[in-house]
């Protein structure tokens, strides 16, 4: 490596790490006889843990971080004096099979800055991921963004040499993006989410007729919402999250808290510093929410309560606000009505429907299951009576006090913390 290729390789990387919307499951890549790398599906990547332990990382780093947009979020903006560079194809390529070799790392993720138009870098960044599935027979993971206002036909092309594509929606509604990105506009953003969503249920209904049919965007689609830039409320995000998730091509919204990295710019009133952590951790347990417990943007938020409460989490919160359906009995409510009590997650809710078949569950069978009894035992009844009391015996406020002490003067408490357990 040149110490030009690496004076590049060094800013580009750095420019890169802000867009966090860089993970992945769902593909399986294997490899190919004269092939290099492969992708194991189930995994995530860009120093991700898998369920049985290992780190997998990829490279992460930009074409170029020249731009001809201004958009007020984002580092490399036109406006911004900071160092810039550029990576030609074969940089790009060389880079990517010379760490694989050395197990550095076991994909890429690539994303640029805008030069000349959207065509024009677009049409690079094909050629990049071309280049590495034919030429050098690269199986391992490629995650391509697709840069907004780029031609379906470039879009189809990358996505049948992606495992997967994103495209940065970046704002929760129009207004804000014109005002902090006037180079950009709703429709440049979701013509490419649809051109990918498109050509996934072209490929998928191609697979049922042909089995060697080519695969297109087999690990989905993502996208980054910023958070606190400008004004809208945790409704207004998880609201937009929830209509993007009702299409069957987006399989994750990521959300990542504003961090200044610009000077003050009239356009971003809401950003005077960086956004708090825990906000952005709440959201993504109210996603999860979304996902996988049945509830609804418009339940974990509303009118009347547009943020999240930053002292507990969205199911507790929702289940204070809503003591009218409470308590569930465990021997006998249904598996939708078991997810909703705080301290229940997924798997166990499917073990206390399994279990229950055999007996009446009691506390100690819970625990033993894994249900988070501090806070569950006010949610519900089974065979015995709780220890502490149901919540409507106790008051929403008695509980609330109960699940989040004050802390003791005499202890600092870093407001930074997060819980890294909750259900």
């Amino acid at each position: 490596m040149t110490d030009t290729v690496l004076e590049k390789l060094k800013i580009l990387a750095e420019s890169a790490k802000y867009d966090v919307s860089c993970s992945s499951s769902g593909t399986v890549r294997h490899n190919t006889a004269g092939g290099i790398g492969n992708t194991v599906g189930g995994v995530g990547i860009c120093h991700s843990f898998t369920a049985d332990g290992r780190c997998v990382s990829l490279l992460k780093i930009m074409l170029t971080n020249h731009c001809i947009f201004d958009c007020a979020y984002c580092v490399n903006r036109r406006t911004n004096d900071r160092p810039r560079a550029t990576l030609s194809v074969r940089e790009l390529v060389d880079l990517t099979i010379e760490f694989y070799r050395r197990n550095y790392i076991e994909g890429l993720f690539l994303s640029s800055g805008i030069i000349r138009n959207p065509d024009y870098t677009m049409e690079r960044m094909v050629r990049v991921v071309k280049d590495l599935r034919t030429t050098h027979r690269f199986n391992g993971y490629i995650h391509l963004k697709s840069i907004p206002g780029c031609s379906r036909e470039l879009v189809e092309e990358g996505g049948l040499y992606a495992d997967r594509m994103s495209v940065n929606l970046e704002l929760p509604t129009e207004e804000s993006l014109r005002r902090v990105a006037p180079d950009k506009n709703f429709e440049s953003v979701f013509a490419p989410m649809r051109y990918i969503r498109q050509g996934m249920l072209q490929s998928q209904e191609d697979r049922r007729k042909f089995r060697h049919a080519p695969r297109f965007v087999p690990a989905g689609q993502s996208t980054q919402i910023i958070v606190g830039a400008t004004p809208e409320t945790d409704h207004d995000i998880l609201r937009v999250s929830s209509a993007l998730y009702r299409r069957p091509s987006m399989r994750r919204v990521y959300y990542s808290g504003y961090v200044p990295v610009n000077t003050y710019d009239t356009r971003l009133p809401a950003a005077v510093g960086r956004v708090p952590l825990i906000r952005e951790n709440r959201l993504y347990q109210a996603d999860w929410l979304m996902r996988f417990y049945g509830f609804s943007a418009d339940e974990i938020v509303d009118s009347a309560t547009p943020n999240l409460d930053l002292e507990i989490d969205p199911k507790l919160a929702w289940a204070l606000r809503h003591p009218e359906c409470f308590p569930v009995d465990i021997n006998r409510a249904d598996y939708a009505l078991i997810l909703r009590v705080p301290g229940i997650g997924v798997k166990s809710a499917r073990m206390i429907v399994a279990s229950r078949r055999y007996g009446s569950l009691t506390s100690d069978s819970l625990r033993r299951i894994g249900v988070v009894m501090k806070k569950a035992q006010y949610f519900i009844t089974c065979r015995e009576l709780s220890i502490g009391g149901t919540i409507q015996e106790v008051t929403p406020e008695q509980v609330r006090r109960a699940l989040v002490p004050t802390p003791s003067r005499s202890k600092k408490v870093d407001p930074r913390q997060l819980s890294i357990v909750w259900e």
